[in-house]
């Protein structure tokens, strides 16, 4: 009898009992792992859910303090829309208030506000020469700029009162008949350069020539060259 045996059978024995635990244990190893597992993922994806439900009421919170903001503009932007006429920068002489309207002022051309009426004053030096009605070279290039600010400043449906004016001297040597006469043919010619050259709707305009009825300064001195004028009145709407 070979005494080596019984070690050599009882190793493979001793190995195979405790494979076979091994493999007994295994699918509950497993099991444990894969529950921890799944576990954790749902916790990170509740806690992904809070954050985002906290991102929504943040936003929520956002978008109606933004509303209230811009409902608050849209108020301010109407109440300085309605207060306009008095806030404009401007200097007084009587009831009329200056409005600035650079690229005219640069042509000598003042823009006013009047009882609610944009007045745009052009002098006569500007568009005519001494004692006659046809527009001047340097009066064409400033009615261009009026016509421009006309088209682009107010509505289509805007009324232009085209208004001819001059000084208190009697006409001598001048076909016209009277100031007034003259008033009304520079306040035409005024029209058809408006009409014809800028391509504003000829049912737009009122024409009319005050003479020296209308002066806006003394008519004596050098003051008296204030009421050579042609202006352009946009009647207030309201």
């Amino acid at each position: 009898m070979n005494t080596s045996d019984q070690p050599m059978n009882s190793a493979p024995i001793h190995r195979r009992i405790a494979l076979a635990l091994t493999l007994l244990a295994a699918p509950t190893l497993t099991s444990c792992v894969t529950e921890t597992q799944m576990r954790l993922s749902v916790e990170e994806r509740d806690r992904e859910i809070a954050v985002l439900r906290s991102d929504k009421v943040d936003l929520q919170e956002r978008v109606t303090l933004m509303t209230y903001e811009a409902e608050d503009l849209r108020n301010q932007l109407a109440k300085a829309r309605t207060a306009m006429p008095s806030t404009q920068p401007a200097s007084f002489t009587g009831d009329t208030a200056l409005v600035p309207f650079p690229e005219l002022e640069n042509q000598g051309i003042t823009v006013s506000r009047r009882a609610g009426d944009t007045v745009i004053s052009v002098p006569t030096e500007i568009t005519f020469g001494s004692g006659k009605a046809t527009v001047s070279k340097e009066g064409r290039r400033a009615l261009a700029s009026v016509a421009a600010r006309l088209k682009s400043d107010f509505p289509d449906d805007s009324k232009f009162h085209i208004e001819g004016h001059t000084d208190s001297d009697p006409i001598k040597k001048s076909k016209f008949k009277s100031n007034r006469d003259l008033s009304i043919q520079r306040a035409m010619a005024v029209l058809q350069f408006l009409v014809s050259e800028s391509r504003i709707p000829d049912g737009r305009f009122v024409v009319a020539g005050y003479g020296e009825y209308a002066p806006v300064a003394p008519n004596q001195g050098a003051q008296k060259g204030k009421n050579r004028r042609v202006e352009i009145v946009v009647k207030d709407r309201q």
